[in-house]
């Protein structure tokens, strides 16, 4: 998961879009490749400009 991530990075600083980012995953990783909705996710925190890779705490 967190390797995933690693990669989104990647694809953001090559300026690829949510799209294009998560075909790339799909065509290396397949099914374990990240959602499309999770892509876009990704891309647009590191859009504003928040680059850590670990997931958001959550309560419960």
């Amino acid at each position: 998961k967190q390797h995933l991530r690693e990669v989104l990075i990647f694809c953001f600083n090559w300026k690829k879009s949510a799209a294009e980012a998560h075909r790339m995953l799909v065509e290396v990783y397949g099914d374990a490749a990240s959602t499309d909705k999770s892509c876009r996710e990704w891309l647009r925190r590191f859009k504003d400009g928040h680059f850590s890779i670990e997931d958001k705490p959550r309560s419960g």
